[in-house]
Order: C-alpha cells, then structure tokens, then sequence
C-alpha cells in the first residue's frame, strides 16, 4: 500500500519500488508507530475530526495490531508496504475499513518517522542505562575483592609504577560514570515531541501539541516544524554517545586481553566466554573481547554515515534520512551486546594475585620513590631523577630488583640514602604514600568504591 500516487499517472518501476522502500529495516518501529498512532487519534477526538467512538474502534484494532506485532514483529516482513507507516494503516484499514483512513488527518509521514525515532531511542537509552549501571557494579564487585591486591600500572605499555587491580577497576567506573551522563544529556534533549508538525509547516487542524506531547511521555513539543522533521540531531549524540563508551570498551578489551596473555599472565578467563584454535589444542582465544575491540570500528562507522548524510542537506525533510536507521539500529544493538558481554567476561574473570605482585616487582616501578626520598633529603628532583636512573641501569646489570640491592651500593650513589631506603621503596608503600583526591592508596581507593556503592545502590 502506497500513502500518495493521486498526481502520478504511471506506475514506479519495481526496481524503484525495491530501492525507495525501508519496511525492511523500519518495520523495528512498528510498536512506536502504533502508539503515536493511538496519540494522534485521542488527538484527533479533542479537535473534531473524528467522534468518540470512532476512536475507540480505531485504538481497539490498532491494540490488536500491536498484539499481533508483539508475536511476531517478523510477519511484517512478508509485506510489500512501503515503509512501517503504510504496513500498519493498511493494516488498520483491513480491519475497520474505510474508517481507517482517517487517522492520517492533519500528520506527514515526516513528523512520524521523527516521533517513532524518537520513542524507540528513548526505549533503548533507558536499557542502555540499566547495562551501563550493572557494568559499574560488577567492576566494583571486583574493586571490593581486590584492595590488596598489586599490580604494574602502564605507560607506553611499559611497566610504570605499581597500582592495584581495584585501581584499575574504579578507571573503567568512571569511564562508564560518564557514558551515563552523556546518555542522560541526550535523554533530555531527545524527549522532545514532534507529533503535529506536518510535512514541515505545522498543521492547519486544532492540535494541542503539548498534550499530545505529554499523553506520549515527552517532557513537551518542538517548537518549530521545519526544524522537527528535519532533526536528526538526537541521532548523532547519541551515536557519539555509543561511539565514545564502544571507545572505552575497546580500550578495556585490550586491557583484559593484554591481562590474559602468557606474557603478563595476571589473569585467567572463563571457558564460557573463549574459544580455542582448530589446529593448537593448546589455545584459549579471549574472542569475545576481540570482537567487542572490532565492533567499535563498526559503530564509530555509522557516527560518520549519519554526520556525512546530514552535512549538506537542505530544510526540512529529504529522503537522504531514510539512510539514518539502519546504522544506529545496528549500533545501538550493537552496544547494549557488547555491554552485556563485558559484565559476562568480568563476572567470570579470575585475577591471579602472585602473578600481578610480581610482574609489580620486576619492573623497576618503586623508582620514583628512590628519587622522592632522596628530594626529602634536600636533594633537587632533576638529581634525584638521575641518581634513582642509575641505581635502575645498576639493579638491572647485577639481574636484581632495587629492593635486593646492598645498602653499600645504594651508597655509592649517594651518600643521603640510609637503611630506611628499604621501607621506603616496598610496593606497599609505594601505594600508601599516594593519597591525595584519585590517588592509588588503599584507604583512598576503598573511600572511593563506598562512594560507588551508595551511588549505585550497592548493599
């Protein structure tokens, strides 16, 4: 069923025909569609258009078809409609007949496209919290079971000064912190309703957009036509959104399977989230966190399409938009997989402890410590620097960690270094020493996992 054809003499081409429809990816829409639907017809009511009973036949098939939608949304498929607004006035019209061809009074296919965008993205923006939510809770679950403990921080991935694992937990909490402002930013920008709008112009019927904006949970209408049909922006933040946290999934997939690796060896993944080699029995892949690193190249992908397709279009609706679905229902799918994933992977994540430790004191990282305490003697830093340098080149010569070498050693470097050099320079104290505000402490960090937890609702 096509919504226009009056002016057109001949038929389109099937090839067009083929080529212009969008049922078969915006059939996704076909529950927010229905309920904008039965909006517009209380709408409809309040302004005379059509009588009471004639909406309650109206929103009863319309129920029924949503039913229907609901059992199998992929039935849809089978039709040769357009787009999901001629599937379900035609279905509609099946049901009650010509009555059915009224609801379309007074609205364009162009402000319901916009407003069914928008329901469903608010729909998956309330899921993507929920995941962004639990994702943080485990990684402080896993915070809290590893205060102590140790491990090797990183720049340049070389080993840099030792951290904890809770440490390296409570990173990711407030990466995952802001995705979840981000999306609530986007929330209040996007509950914003354009039901009403028309083509592009408003409409000439009596409609109180504001109701009809709040009877659909919007927190009210746009404020201009031409602007409502037009927008897309809600699309591009929230891609940006999925782009930014795919970004900090991938930067954690890498961190985990670098964690994994028999060179580093600090942790073991579950069998229930690897896969192993048709050939190297031996192999214990960590696929999962490989394909959540990949996806983000996917989803940063379709960020691009959308901002490319919007840069030079012209006021207000052109079917360029049509372009903007399928990449942000593939990304926003897409995300809310790989978040899920991630809490999979990290629930089942087994962190070997001694492993971590040692990577710790092997890589010379309780250095700066040398040159702290030596500028705690008066010495400047730059020399404290260069003194705590050479005693590293001297550790690593004799195969020995600094904690190993003789105080007469320590010595020869500088005469300021005492016996109490050695208490100085344990990994412990080289995390107790730092609590200033984000500091790698234990006190510090365990103060910061029972802010999350009262945050998050964690007891």
């Amino acid at each position: 069923m096509a919504l226009w054809g009056g002016r057109f003499i001949n038929n389109s081409h099937k090839l067009f025909k083929e080529f212009n429809a969008s049922l078969s990816f915006d059939y996704i829409l076909a529950e927010e569609d229905i309920i904008a639907s039965i909006a517009w017809s209380k709408t409809l009511v309040k302004s005379n258009i059509i009588t009471k009973t004639e909406q309650i036949t109206i929103e009863s098939a319309l129920l029924e078809i949503l039913t229907e939608v609901k059992d199998n949304i992929k039935n849809i498929l089978s039709s040769n409609c357009e787009d999901i607004h001629s599937w379900v006035e035609e279905q509609l019209i099946n049901k009650i007949g010509s009555l059915g061809k009224k609801l379309h009074t007074g609205r364009s296919r162009n402000d319901q496209i916009t407003t069914d965008l928008k329901l469903w993205c608010r729909k998956q923006v309330n899921l993507l919290l929920e995941n962004l939510i639990e994702l943080q809770k485990t990684f402080i679950f896993i915070a809290d079971s590893n205060h102590d403990t140790i491990m090797p921080g990183y720049t340049h991935l070389q080993r840099a000064q030792p951290i904890t694992f809770a440490y390296w937990c409570l990173a990711y909490v407030e990466m995952l912190r802001r995705d979840v402002s981000r999306l609530k930013d986007v929330l209040k920008r996007l509950n914003i309703s354009p039901l009403g709008s028309g083509a592009l112009s408003g409409t000439a019927w009596n409609i109180d957009r504001e109701e009809l904006a709040l009877s659909m949970g919007f927190d009210s209408a746009t404020n201009n036509g031409l602007d409502s049909v037009s927008d897309r922006d809600y699309i591009v933040e929230l891609l940006s959104c999925a782009s930014i946290s795919m970004m900090h999934l991938s930067r954690f997939s890498e961190d985990v399977i670098f964690f994994n690796s028999g060179e580093a060896n600090f942790i073991e993944l579950s069998d229930s989230i690897t896969s192993g080699s048709s050939l190297m029995p031996q192999k214990k892949n960590p696929d999962a966190l490989e394909i959540i690193r990949s996806k983000c190249g996917r989803v940063h992908g379709s960020l691009i399409s959308i901002l490319v397709i919007l840069k030079s279009l012209p006021l207000s609706y052109n079917k360029d938009m049509q372009e903007d679905k399928e990449g942000l229902f593939d990304s926003i799918k897409t995300w809310n997989d790989c978040l899920r994933i991630a809490i999979l992977v990290l629930k089942n994540i087994k962190i070997k402890r001694k492993s971590c430790r040692k990577a710790a004191e092997e890589g010379y990282s309780n250095a700066t410590e040398i040159a702290d305490y030596l500028v705690k003697k008066g010495v400047t830093f730059r020399e404290a620097h260069n003194i705590s340098g050479q005693l590293v080149l001297r550790a690593i010569s004799e195969k020995k960690s600094l904690n190993d070498l003789e105080l007469s050693i320590f010595k020869t470097y500088s005469n300021l270094i005492e016996n109490d050099i050695y208490g100085n320079i344990t990994l412990e104290s080289c995390l107790q020493k730092r609590l200033s505000k984000g500091g790698v402490a234990p006190s510090q960090v365990y103060q910061e996992i029972i802010k999350a937890k009262k945050r998050l609702n964690i007891f």
